[in-house]
C-alpha cells in the first residue's frame, strides 16, 4: 500500500474516533470537544494551590464556589 494510501486511512480512522467521541458525549458519557470548564477546572486547582500561599485568594475561591452553586440551582438547562 502506497505511503498516501496509509495516509488516507489513519485520517479515516481518526475521523470515525472523533465522530464515536462525539457520540459519546451526546449521551453523557465522556466529555470531549463540546464540555466547558477545562481551563476553569486548572485555574480552580491553582486558586486552592494559590490560596495556601496567599489568604486573600480565599475570598476570591468562595466567590468562584458561590458562583457555580447558583448556575447548578438555576437549572442554566444543560444537559
Amino acid at each position: 500500500m502506497p505511503g498516501w494510501a496509509w495516509l488516507i486511512a489513519a485520517a479515516a480512522v481518526l475521523y470515525a474516533l472523533h465522530r464515536l467521541a462525539c457520540w459519546m458525549e451526546d449521551r453523557g458519557w465522556i466529555y470531549w470537544t463540546r464540555s466547558r470548564g477545562y481551563a476553569t477546572r486548572a485555574g480552580n486547582a491553582f486558586l486552592e494551590v494559590q490560596q495556601l500561599l496567599e489568604p486573600s485568594k480565599k475570598v476570591v475561591l468562595e466567590a468562584k464556589r458561590d458562583e457555580k452553586a447558583q448556575q447548578d440551582d438555576a437549572g442554566d438547562g444543560e444537559s
